[in-house]
């Protein structure tokens, strides 16, 4: 059975950084591009980035040089480093199998200012 797990979210400092995992199972995970999406309180779902199976990453303008997308083939797991985070990147963060459509349950990110 498919399911993709997020992990790494948390509670943190308007500047700080968290680091997001999200690991696959049951999906050949080497032939699917890879996304995160995110979701704020009242706003709709927005992809933040995704990855291609070759590692071409590409992400939202709003986003670039904050947020840094890679995958681990190795470990089918799927990664997101937020740096320099703000209050309005409080969401939950969802990655994506894109090739199957799979969605995993998602994780809180809350940045305090």
């Amino acid at each position: 059975q498919a399911r993709l797990v997020e992990s790494g979210g948390g509670l943190v400092q308007a500047g700080g950084s968290l680091r997001l995992s999200c690991a696959a199972s049951g999906i050949v995970f080497s032939v699917s591009t890879m996304d995160w999406y995110r979701q704020a309180p009242g706003k709709q779902r927005e992809l933040v980035a995704s990855i291609t199976n070759t590692g071409r990453a590409n992400y939202a303008d709003s986003l670039k040089g904050r947020f840094t997308i890679s995958r681990d083939n190795a470990k089918n797991t799927v990664y997101l480093q937020m740096n320099s985070l703000k209050p309005e990147d409080t969401a939950v963060y969802y990655c994506r199998a894109e090739f199957y459509g799979y969605w995993g349950q998602g994780t809180q990110v809350t940045v305090s200012a």
